[in-house]
């Protein structure tokens, strides 16, 4: 028997709310929604130590734990993965990930994701409370969005950092080229974001969304596109995103929320991907309480987009 576990924190903020179902069909993917019924009706799903009924809504802080017959059951391995670790000591470890690196395994896709390397590198060290899936992880960083990420290696670390992240208490700034100019060089969006009625794969501005804010600032401004920086004050996902699509300047590459292509073709040179690295990554240390901030370099590839740029 194979157990998933999902704490609900910050990282999922999206879901409260919504039916213990749906929020199941979103978390494994590769289930079919007549077999997760089966669990339901099964009496394999519970929500803090409780079984629970398919219409349960999701409350914060709730602890929800789904046994899987083992016929699925995930092996999940250490992977000698190279990791740019740009901070690390015996609670926590902040790493600059790569664009194409998923965060954690899920359901059908279990190597070469950022927990198989840290696996490799912190030697099994690493938080438990989110489940053999995401040992370590707090929070999560896209696929194709690059740079700083932190992960815990215990669950004393792993609390105190979601505490952090529950409190808007982590600097979080990110570095992206958008699509045109901005009406104004600073500024902030506020607009709340939810899950979309028409996608529930992806995010939306909705009225019944949680509260979330962006401040922006432009940095360099070229013909076509401007070079900005963005500080989150809430993590909702795909904040970013979904924001500066909101104002019709979405992130250059971004195949979800930008109606253009993924691959662009700049003065002869062509790109592939989405621009947006998360470049400071500010938080109290859990035990010391020291402030520690890390800086992750932009990859090439932005680099040299923005040289033609």
């Amino acid at each position: 028997m194979a157990e998933f576990k999902y704490k609900i924190t910050e990282e999922y903020e999206e879901y409260l709310d919504e039916r213990l179902d749906k929020f199941l069909n979103f978390m494994l993917e590769d289930l079919s929604r007549t077999y997760i019924q089966k669990l339901l009706k099964e009496q394999l799903v519970f929500v803090n130590d409780k079984v629970e009924k398919a219409n349960y809504q999701i409350r914060e802080h709730d602890l929800i734990s789904i046994q899987v017959p083992a016929a699925i059951e995930p092996n999940i391995n250490p992977e000698n993965i190279p990791l740019d670790v740009l901070y690390e000591d015996e609670d926590v470890i902040v790493v600059n990930k790569p664009k194409g690196m998923v965060v954690h395994p899920a359901l059908g896709h279990y190597s070469e994701t950022l927990v198989n390397a840290l696996m490799y590198h912190c030697r099994g060290q690493l938080s438990g409370i989110n489940g053999v899936m995401r040992p370590g992880i707090v929070h999560r960083i896209d696929k194709d969005t690059t740079g700083s990420i932190i992960a815990c290696k215990n669950d004393f670390s792993h609390n105190a950092i979601a505490e952090q992240l529950k409190e808007h208490q982590i600097n979080r700034k990110y570095l992206a080229i958008v699509h045109g100019h901005l009406k104004e060089q600073e500024g902030t969006i506020n607009a709340p974001i939810g899950r979309s009625s028409k996608d529930r794969k992806k995010m939306a501005i909705c009225p019944t969304g949680k509260p979330a804010i962006t401040h922006y600032k432009v940095l360099q401004e070229f013909s076509d596109y401007s070079y900005i920086e963005c500080t989150l004050e809430t993590g909702r996902t795909h904040q970013i995103r979904v924001h500066m699509s909101s104002i019709q300047n979405p992130i250059l590459g971004d195949l979800v929320y930008s109606a253009r292509k993924a691959d662009f073709n700049l003065h002869g040179h062509t790109f592939e991907g989405q621009t947006l690295h998360a470049y400071i990554l500010g938080f109290k240390h859990p035990r010391t309480n020291e402030y520690i901030e890390t800086i992750a370099p932009l990859p090439a590839y932005f680099n040299s987009l923005l040289s033609v740029l």
